[in-house]
């Protein structure tokens, strides 16, 4: 199978990741180590990027980086950072990719060019002030009440190059495939899997379908 590549351009080897499998799946264990059976769950299943939810906990960052080594063929990265403390640990822990449901222009600046951050956007006005930071990927959120049509109608007024676009809240496995073809570049998926800290993914046999349909189109 065809994989994802490394290069010395983070923000640049997440993209060229994400264009093999755009999908990506969000866990919020109650910490770290209690994911490591959905997460095996999960790469049997073919998935290649999971996020782990930030938790103010002192055991946090360590255990973040024994999952990071543990699973060298996944793409793993933080979720719901909010605040400076949380990208610190994020990057403490080894993570290469953090994302936040906010724009703030500290997390941006802070991030650097070793930990790619992915801020939240909805409005146009936010999608333009995180382009005009740099910020080479968003996170479209909330999406589902937007449509999916809402990310391709913004390019006109815009202009074209906007950043990618990773389409995430409210959404489910069977909304993959028609928010890529609406002009979204990847989804996530969060509470509608509904994975178990046992390891057990509810409804494991659309994510299993939707793996192997995004395998044959975009790898």
């Amino acid at each position: 199978m065809s994989r994802w590549r490394p290069t010395s351009d983070a923000a640049a080897d997440l993209i060229a990741s994400l264009r093999h499998q755009p999908l990506l799946v969000v866990l919020r264990p109650s910490n770290p180590q209690q994911a490591v059976r959905a997460i095996t769950a999960l790469a049997a299943l073919g998935v290649h990027h999971v996020e782990l939810a930030w938790r103010a906990d002192p055991a946090w960052v360590g255990e973040c980086r024994e999952l990071i080594q543990a699973f060298p063929d996944l793409r793993l990265g933080a979720a719901s950072l909010c605040s400076a403390a949380a990208l610190e640990e994020a990057r403490r822990a080894g993570f290469s990719y953090a994302v936040s449901p906010v724009l703030e222009r500290d997390l941006v600046e802070r991030a650097g060019p070793d930990l790619v951050l992915v801020p939240g956007v909805m409005t146009p006005t936010e999608v333009h002030q995180a382009r005009a930071w740099g910020c080479a990927l968003v996170k479209l959120f909330p999406a589902a009440p937007l449509g999916a049509s809402y990310w391709r109608r913004l390019a006109p007024p815009l202009g074209a190059s906007l950043p990618f676009c990773i389409a995430a809240g409210g959404l489910a496995a069977g909304d993959v495939l028609p928010w890529l073809e609406a002009g979204v570049d990847a989804v996530a998926l969060g509470s509608s899997l509904r994975v178990s800290e046992a390891g057990e993914v509810d409804g494991e046999s659309p994510l299993r379908s939707l793996v192997e349909r995004l395998t044959a189109r975009f790898v």
